[in-house]
């Protein structure tokens, strides 16, 4: 799959979870959703800091939810948030 289509694929699947209405954001109301279990899936932006992602890749394993990387930064990713 290509970087665009992957991009695209990325951009429908966060169009799909803003528009169920059940979307959190922010690093630490995200950790305590996956701790409840809350959560089906996880955007990361390209700038996550790796220590951050490490830990929230280690709660996804545990609480069965997917991370899908995001390809843009973390003003990317928040300004898709808030188109759809």
């Amino acid at each position: 799959m290509g970087k665009k289509a992957q991009t695209e694929s990325v951009n429908s699947k966060l169009a799909l979870v803003m528009k169920s209405g059940k979307a959190v954001l922010g690093y630490k109301s995200t950790l305590k959703a996956l701790r409840k279990g809350n959560l089906k899936a996880i955007f990361l932006a390209s700038n996550t800091p790796s220590i951050v992602k490490a830990e929230i890749n280690y709660y996804a394993l545990l609480a069965k939810c997917h991370v899908y990387p995001y390809v843009g930064n973390n003003v990317d990713l928040g300004n898709n948030y808030y188109l759809f």
